[in-house]
């Protein structure tokens, strides 16, 4: 995103009962990258069970959540366990430049969470602020598409 290169990516996100994370080391963005492309924001499918039965085949077949060093996801009611991994995650890479997406609803209280823990090396961006076609906003689509395929088995 820009001049500055990060060494991280985390991507959270949000959908109905439901919270997640992605972890992306910089050196796994090209192989994440080359496993996604047909994918798209959920709600713009017109087909969506269609768009979740193939995206799910793409999670399966090319082994996509292997990019990914963490991820998770949990009910809403242990966003917690959320928040604590990755206070953990941001205090052991202290000297790394982190990129964070965080869904909108929840940014104001992340951005005050990771002051908390001296985020000096961390930029927070609102979802809605990733520019479609870059690589975060495709990146973005995995964690939102794994939680669309996780809250389509339980509900």
């Amino acid at each position: 995103m820009g001049a500055k290169e990060f060494d991280y990516y985390i991507f959270i996100d949000y959908s109905e009962n439901l919270i997640g994370y992605l972890i992306l080391k910089k050196e796994e963005i090209k192989n994440c990258l080359s496993k996604i492309s047909r994918f798209r924001h959920y709600r713009e499918a017109k087909k969506r069970k269609l768009y979740l039965k193939n995206a799910r085949k793409t999670f399966n077949k090319k082994e996509l959540l292997g990019c990914f060093c963490k991820k998770k996801i949990r009910a809403v009611m242990e966003t917690p366990e959320i928040f604590f991994d990755i206070a953990e995650f941001l205090k052991e890479n202290s000297d790394s430049f982190i990129f964070v997406s965080v869904d909108n609803r929840q940014f104001s209280n992340f951005e005050k969470f990771v002051k908390v823990i001296d985020g000096k090396n961390v930029k927070i961006v609102r979802e809605s602020d990733l520019r479609k076609h870059t690589p975060e906003y495709q990146i973005n689509l995995v964690l939102d598409t794994w939680l669309n395929i996780e809250r389509m088995k339980i509900g």
